[in-house]
């Protein structure tokens, strides 16, 4: 998951949602040589079901930050990347005498532990800054580290692509 440079909307209780669901029970055709399959799937129901990682970085605002604590705090998965920027404020528009609109403050947002996330970046489970110049260059290092990150979660016959590369 790469929420890096998202500055905001209200989409992470949808998709944390998702990433939470569990299978509690598998299904099968009865009389048909097939391995059972996760009851959530066949049924039709969203739900991942994969080891994930989350990729974030300082221009990570508002609704990225939302999902970062709830991915962190769920524990989904690593958070790879810079921590975010601290500027989930919630703000509610008010309209002008001239017809301009003013964004302001409305409502303060804590984490589950009670820390305000309201100049508090979230933070990162592995670090890494990306150079100057790097995103000229083709390479992502943060991608990279996430998904070697990811690769440690799967078991070793997973971990080779259909191309063969490890």
């Amino acid at each position: 998951m790469d929420v890096r440079n998202n500055n905001g909307g209200f989409v992470n209780v949808y998709a944390i949602d998702v990433l939470t669901r569990r299978g509690y029970f598998n299904m099968t055709r009865r009389g048909v040589p097939i391995p059972p399959v996760s009851s959530r799937t066949v049924l039709g129901q969203r739900a991942l079901e994969l080891p994930t990682i989350l990729v974030t970085n300082q221009h990570s605002l508002s609704d990225a930050e939302d999902f970062t604590e709830g991915y962190r705090t769920l524990k989904l998965g690593k958070v790879v990347g810079e921590p975010t920027a601290g500027w989930i404020i919630y703000t509610g528009g008010v309209t002008l005498i001239d017809g301009s609109v003013l964004r302001m403050p409305a409502t303060k947002i804590f984490a589950s532990d009670g820390t305000p996330m309201e100049m508090h970046p979230r933070p990162v489970d592995v670090p890494v800054m990306r150079p100057m110049g790097e995103s000229y260059t083709g390479k992502d290092s943060q991608l990279d580290a996430a998904v070697a990150e990811l690769l440690k979660q799967l078991p070793p016959a997973k971990r080779t692509s259909s191309s063969g590369i490890r």
